[in-house]
C-alpha cells in the first residue's frame, strides 16, 4: 500500500503536467460543423424543419465560413466575387450534402461577359464562368477519409492518397455543387507552378446518363503551400471530335436494329445476348477514340491555355 502511494506521488506530477495537444483551428471547425449537422439531422428526423430552422442553418454556415476565412487567409482574386462557404447545406437529406469543406470564389461574370443572374435569351440565367475552391491540406485529407465509403457498395469511392485522388473523377462530382457526374475526357498538359507540389488538369463535361459529345469545361487541382485548390470553368470553344461521335452513333444504330430484330423474332435471345451491350461498347469506343484524338484538335490547345490561366489565378505562378 505504501509503495503504491509513493508511486502515485512520483507519477502524479507527470499526469498533472503532461501537455495535451491543443485543438487546431481545423479541429474546431470540424467540431462545429459536425455539431450543426447533428442538430439539423435531429430536427429533420423530428419533422421540425421550418423557416426559422432554415435561417438557423444558414446562420450556422455563415459561422463556418467565418472560421474558414480565418484558417485559410485567402486574398481577393481579380475577376472573382468574395468568398462563400463551399458547403451548400448542413441537412443530410439534401443533394448537396457532403461537399468539400472550403471557401469558394465565383467569377463575377458569365462566360460571355454577362452579369451574374441576368436572364439569357434561352430563358436561363447567367452563371459564373469559373469557380475556385480553396481548403487546407489537413481539411482535404480529413474530407478524403470521410468519403472513403461515401457511395453505396459496388461504386468506386475516392482514393485515400492525394495524388491518385486528384485523378479520380468522382472526387470532383462529390466536392462541388452539381446534380450531374463530372466526366474526365482527357488529361491536360498544364505546367506545374513553382509553388505547387502536385497539379492535375483535365477536360471535362457533365452527365446524368450518357457521356456528352463535347468537353465544355476544364478542371485543375493543386496542392501548394499547405493548401488544396480545385478550380473549374466553362471553356470556349468546346472540344469535339466528330469522328468519335460517329463511332458511337454507329453502335447505337446497331443496338436499335438488334432490338428491333429481337422483337420481330428475327433474332433468337441467344444470338441477341451474344452481341453484348452494344450501347456500352459504343460508349467505350467513343471514350477511347476521344482520348486518342482530342489532343489533335485546335480547341484542345486553347482549353489547355484556359486551364493554365485558371490554375495560376487560383494559386499564383
Amino acid at each position: 500500500m505504501h509503495f503504491i502511494f509513493r508511486l502515485a506521488l512520483v507519477l502524479s506530477p507527470i499526469l498533472v503536467f503532461s501537455p495535451t495537444r491543443a485543438a487546431s483551428p481545423e479541429d474546431r471547425y470540424i467540431a462545429a460543423r459536425d455539431a450543426a449537422i447533428a442538430k439539423f439531422a435531429k430536427q429533420e428526423k423530428d419533422g421540425k424543419i421550418d423557416e426559422a430552422v432554415d435561417k438557423a442553418e444558414a446562420a450556422a454556415r455563415d459561422e463556418l465560413k467565418g472560421q474558414l476565412i480565418a484558417i485559410l487567409s485567402q486574398p481577393v482574386r481579380p475577376g472573382f466575387a468574395p468568398a462563400q462557404l463551399n458547403l451548400d447545406t448542413l441537412y443530410k437529406g439534401d443533394m448537396g450534402f457532403g461537399m468539400l469543406d472550403g471557401l469558394r470564389f465565383d467569377a463575377d461574370k458569365g462566360r460571355d461577359g454577362g452579369k451574374i443572374g441576368e436572364k439569357r435569351a434561352d430563358g436561363g440565367f447567367v452563371e459564373p464562368k469559373a469557380h475556385i475552391i480553396v481548403t487546407s491540406e489537413a481539411l482535404f485529407t480529413r474530407w478524403l477519409h470521410e468519403h472513403k465509403t461515401w457511395w453505396d457498395k459496388g461504386s468506386k469511392n475516392v482514393p485515400q492518397q492525394i495524388e491518385p485522388a486528384l485523378k479520380f473523377e468522382g472526387l470532383y462530382t462529390q466536392a462541388i455543387s452539381t446534380d450531374a457526374a463530372v466526366i474526365n475526357f482527357n488529361e491536360l498538359p498544364v505546367v506545374k507552378p513553382a509553388s505547387a507540389t502536385l497539379t492535375y488538369g483535365f477536360l471535362a463535361g457533365r452527365t446524368q446518363d450518357t457521356t456528352p459529345e463535347a468537353a465544355d469545361e476544364v478542371f485543375v487541382a493543386a496542392l501548394a503551400n499547405g493548401k488544396f485548390y480545385i478550380a473549374y470553368g466553362e471553356i470556349e470553344p468546346a472540344v469535339k471530335v466528330p469522328a468519335c461521335t460517329a463511332i458511337r452513333t454507329d453502335y447505337n444504330k446497331k443496338a436499335d436494329e438488334a432490338a428491333e430484330k429481337l422483337e420481330r423474332k428475327q433474332f433468337t435471345r441467344k444470338a441477341y445476348d451474344k452481341l453484348g451491350d452494344l450501347r456500352q461498347q459504343g460508349e467505350d469506343a467513343f471514350k477511347h477514340c476521344f482520348v486518342q484524338h482530342a489532343p489533335e484538335q485546335p480547341a484542345f490547345a486553347e482549353a489547355t491555355k484556359q486551364a493554365q490561366a485558371l490554375l495560376e489565378t487560383a494559386i499564383g505562378k
